[in-house]
């Protein structure tokens, strides 16, 4: 089951087209600028992981932003069991701490159809969770192997939150990235990373022209 799943994980992020589904922009959000940012790329396979969080990690490297990899913040033992709301509350405190302004948060997410995606996905302008909420909502990716057989049609998704100290700790952007006939996994994740620098630079978010 475990070598099913990275399968499935591989063959999702590793091929030709990828498309901006939807883009949400909280809309008391102008611009967003951010000055260190932790990148989260939830899949249980930690060779995927760091491979997609050194490549995005690049694109700030240019741009001047200060980033770190999840990989390199989490240990093992946070990614293998199931955390707390109290627990998430903790890490945001650390991050802060740390001098971290924003994390941004990728994970393959699923759903029955096509239809019923689009409609989920238009409900995003009455979400404004932040990371911890989102993290608690997903964490099973890290672990439960049945988790990518309970939908037939995979997504991606990226948002990126704010944890500023005295503002809301919430949803600043959030994109859907439909990713389409996987084949070469170098290909499509930086396909997926070059759509993602492009439409956070549209919306004038950490990356600008």
């Amino acid at each position: 089951m475990k070598k099913l799943l990275l399968i499935v994980f591989l063959g999702l992020m590793g091929c030709s087209s990828v498309e901006m589904v939807e883009s949400y922009k909280n809309p008391d959000i102008v611009l967003f600028d951010a000055y260190k940012v932790l990148i989260v790329g939830m899949t249980d396979d930690s060779d995927v992981r760091q491979d997609f969080e050194t490549r995005l990690k690049k694109e700030f490297d240019k741009r001047g932003v200060e980033a770190m990899r999840s990989i390199d913040l989490f240990d093992v033992a946070f990614t293998n069991t199931q955390k707390t709301e109290k627990e998430l509350d903790e890490l945001e405190e650390q991050l802060l701490d740390k001098d971290f302004d924003a994390i941004l948060f990728t994970k393959v997410a699923g759903s029955e159809s096509k239809q019923t995606f689009r409609k989920t996905m238009s409900e995003l302008n009455r979400f404004y969770g932040g990371f911890k909420d989102d993290y608690l909502g997903s964490q099973n990716i890290y672990y439960d192997q049945d988790y990518y057989n309970q939908f037939k049609v995979y997504h991606a998704e990226t948002s990126l939150y704010c944890i500023c100290v005295d503002k809301d700790r919430s949803l600043i952007w959030r994109g859907a990235l439909d990713i389409k006939d996987p084949k070469k996994i170098s290909k499509t994740m930086n396909d997926y990373i070059t759509l993602l620098v492009k439409a956070m630079e549209k919306e004038e978010l950490i990356f600008r022209n």
